[in-house]
């Protein structure tokens, strides 16, 4: 149970780190929001994948 909760923060970390790094250079890019909204709200909803597995195999670990 340990290495699924320990996976699920890796991928929430490295989700978050992505989004850090990529929404803005996505709204500094020359299209800006208008271009690149999908980028940032298909970002958006993979970042939500992990958080909720997180959060359930958090009320496992002790």
């Amino acid at each position: 149970m340990t290495i699924a909760f320990q996976l699920a923060l890796f991928g929430l970390i490295a989700t978050s780190f992505l989004l850090v790094v990529g929404v803005p250079v996505a709204f500094a890019s020359p299209g800006g929001w208008s271009d690149n909204k999908t980028i940032v709200f298909s970002g958006a909803s993979l970042w939500i994948g992990p958080v909720f597995p997180v959060g359930i195999l958090n009320s496992f670990i002790s």
